[in-house]
């Protein structure tokens, strides 16, 4: 077999691998080796194909993590479907804190910062760990 069809099939099993993983970086490193396939049939020896799949491979993964901007999971109301959520107060303790129903239970509640609190209806905005960071509506 040569060596541009051992690099296809080395890009078609991290493809698999990733598929079965769920690994996004594989992807990234499956370019590396088709990048390696394509300097084989360019005629490059196996020193310079295996320096492509690895630069082509990392280079992919290093701009995927730059490209990446980091985001605030605890903020995210994708991925907390909580935040925005309305619930009500019915009182508040003396360090500002309370205990309010949501979705069945009840949940340890904190007033956003710069608010005074007050009983009434509240929107989540934040959650804190399992604490809920309410605004007065």
């Amino acid at each position: 077999m040569d060596n541009p069809t051992l690099w296809w099939l080395v890009s078609g099993g991290l493809v698999v691998a990733e598929l079965l993983t769920g690994t996004f970086y594989l992807l990234m490193l499956s370019l590396g080796a088709t990048a390696a396939a394509l300097a084989a049939y360019a005629g490059g020896s196996l020193t310079v194909q295996i320096v492509t799949a690895a630069a082509v491979g990392g280079a992919a993964v290093v701009l995927w993590n730059v490209k990446q901007t980091p985001r605030n999971d605890a903020q995210d109301s994708n991925i907390h479907l909580d935040i925005g959520e309305t619930v009500t107060v019915e009182a508040w303790d003396t360090q500002g804190q309370a205990q309010v129903k949501h979705r069945g239970t009840q949940w340890a509640a904190v007033c956003a910062q710069n608010i005074t609190p007050e009983p009434g209806l509240h929107r989540i905005i934040e959650m804190q760990g399992n604490r809920l960071v309410l605004e007065k509506i």
